[in-house]
């Protein structure tokens, strides 16, 4: 039990900071010009957005729905349940800085919940035992820190296009 509350004053306390982060700086920014995402997205970066759905929300799901609900295994319903409680959060959060605030504010988002959910992902890894019918518990953390990396390199990669920053036409990038 004392893990449990562990787990619950570490992420209210990181859900607590990063909210009145988000307040300061959405303060700090309130006489910018009403944010929109800049429209269409490109093709691949569609594919991609579906894939980090699918890989990082359904896929823990269903792990969570089997071993720690149908199985009953307190440890991975609990780490997968925090995983999905900050996500939920961060969502929300998104929602409410892009459509209720529509502040720039909205593209730091993702760069303080991610590095967060580093931690969560390998804190599970660390909270879960050596059990030889966890491993692929193991593994499933594991993917999913890779993948949530992957997805911030490419969220990083997309500042200019969210940013609107022009590009020379003649460059060696296009």
């Amino acid at each position: 039990m004392a893990i449990n509350l562990y787990l619950f004053l570490e992420n209210l306390l990181f859900f607590v900071i990063a909210t009145l982060f988000i307040v300061v700086v959405n303060w700090g920014w309130k006489h910018t010009k009403p944010y929109t995402l800049p429209l269409p997205f490109p093709g691949w970066y569609k594919i991609w957005f579906g894939s980090v759905q699918l890989l990082g929300g359904l896929l823990p799901l269903v792990v969570m729905l089997l071993w720690g609900v149908w199985w009953g295994d307190r440890t991975v319903l609990t780490v997968l349940g925090w995983y999905f409680i900050i996500l939920g959060l961060q969502i929300i959060s998104e929602i409410v800085t892009l459509r209720q605030l529509q502040n720039v504010v909205w593209v730091m988002v993702p760069y303080i919940y991610l590095p967060y959910r580093f931690w969560q992902l390998y804190e599970g890894l660390t909270l879960l035992d050596s059990r030889n019918e966890l491993v692929w518990i193991r593994y499933l953390l594991i993917f999913e820190l890779v993948l949530w990396i992957v997805n911030y390199v490419i969220d990083v990669s997309q500042l200019p296009r969210l940013f609107r920053w022009e590009v020379e036409s003649n460059s060696d990038l296009s």
